[in-house]
C-alpha cells in the first residue's frame, strides 16, 4: 500500500487505451483498469454534471474501499453568486454520493478568480455547514499577494483543518508551441504564485505539466522534496498530475512516482504501461 494518493484528472480517456488500458478495453471497465493502477483521481466529471444514483453506486461498485475520489462541488455551487445560498445543494450532492463512504476524502471546492476576499464569510459558512472534509482552490490574485486577504484565508482554512490545494502550473507555461491542445490548456489553466501549504494531515497538489515528460523534471524536483518531506512526517498527501491534453498524464503520474522513489527507498513500485516506449520513463 502506497503512504500517498496517485493520480490523474479523470479515469474517463479514450486516448488511454493501449497504454493504461488494454485496447478493446469498455469503457465501463476503464475505472476498474484505472484502479489497479493508481490510488487516486482528481474528480473533473462533477465539476460539470451531477452523476446519476444509479452511475455512483457503479463507481462505489467499481472503487477499492481505500481508493479516493476528490469529487468537485458541481460548478453551480462553487460559482454560485452566494456560497451560503449554495448550502443546500452541497449538502444534497454530498447525500448523492454518500455510498463511496470515505473513498470522497476530501471533496473539493475549485472556486473561480471573481470569488475575492471579501466573501471569505461565505467560505466560512459553507465549510462549517458542509459536515464532510473539504480542500479548496482559489484563484483570485488577492489571495496570492502575502497580503490580508491571503493571510485571512490562511487563517480560515488552518483553523478548520481544510486544505488549501496547491497549484503548480509552471511547467504548462514554460511552454512555446503552437500546438492547439497546449495553447488550448494555456488559455483555460491559471497562472498563479504556487503557495505549498499544508493545513491537515492530507495535503493537495495539482501539477500541470509540460507535454514533453521529461521537461518537468526541474518543476516537480521541490515537489518531490516536499511531498517525501510530508510522508515522512507522517502526512498523507493528494498528488495528481495532469499534461496539457492529459493524454499522457499517466505516465507523468508514473514519472512522478519512480522519481519519488529515489527519496523513499522502500516505496513500492506501481505497473508499468502497456506500451515499451512508455516504460522508460526516466529516460
Amino acid at each position: 500500500m502506497l503512504p500517498y494518493f496517485l493520480g490523474c484528472p479523470s479515469w474517463n480517456e479514450g486516448a488511454w487505451l493501449g497504454s493504461l488500458y488494454p485496447p478493446g478495453t469498455p469503457a465501463s471497465e476503464f475505472l476498474p483498469r484505472y484502479c489497479s493502477v493508481f490510488n487516486s483521481v482528481e474528480g473533473n466529471t462533477t465539476l460539470y454534471a451531477w452523476p446519476s444514483k444509479e452511475k455512483v453506486q457503479r463507481w462505489a461498485n467499481q472503487m477499492p474501499e481505500d481508493f479516493r475520489f476528490c469529487a468537485k462541488l458541481p460548478r453551480e455551487i462553487s460559482q454560485a453568486v452566494d456560497l451560503c445560498a449554495a448550502l443546500e445543494q452541497a449538502q444534497a450532492f454530498r447525500a448523492l454520493l454518500a455510498p463511496l463512504g470515505r473513498r470522497v476524502t476530501p471533496f473539493w471546492l475549485q472556486l473561480p478568480a471573481s470569488f475575492g476576499p471579501g466573501r471569505l464569510a461565505e467560505l466560512a459558512q459553507l465549510i462549517d455547514g458542509f459536515g464532510a472534509p473539504l480542500a479548496v482552490e482559489v484563484r483570485h490574485r488577492a489571495f496570492f499577494d502575502k497580503g490580508e486577504g491571503e493571510r485571512a484565508l490562511n487563517r480560515l482554512l488552518h483553523e478548520r483543518s481544510v486544505e488549501r490545494i496547491c497549484l503548480d502550473s509552471r511547467a504548462l507555461f514554460s511552454c512555446r508551441s503552437d500546438d492547439p491542445a497546449l495553447r488550448h490548456a494555456q488559455s483555460k489553466k491559471p497562472r498563479l504564485p504556487v503557495r505549498p501549504t499544508a493545513f491537515s494531515s492530507s495535503p493537495q497538489l495539482r501539477f500541470i505539466g509540460h507535454p514533453q515528460l521529461e521537461a518537468n523534471d526541474a518543476f516537480m524536483a521541490p515537489w518531490l522534496d516536499k511531498v517525501a518531506g510530508w510522508i515522512e512526517a507522517g502526512k498523507t498527501p493528494h498528488v495528481y498530475l495532469h499534461t496539457p491534453d492529459n493524454h499522457r498524464a499517466p505516465e507523468l503520474a508514473l514519472r512522478f512516482h519512480m522519481l519519488l522513489q529515489q527519496h523513499l527507498p522502500g516505496l513500492p513500485s506501481l505497473p508499468p504501461l502497456m506500451r515499451s516506449e512508455q516504460l522508460s520513463l526516466l529516460v
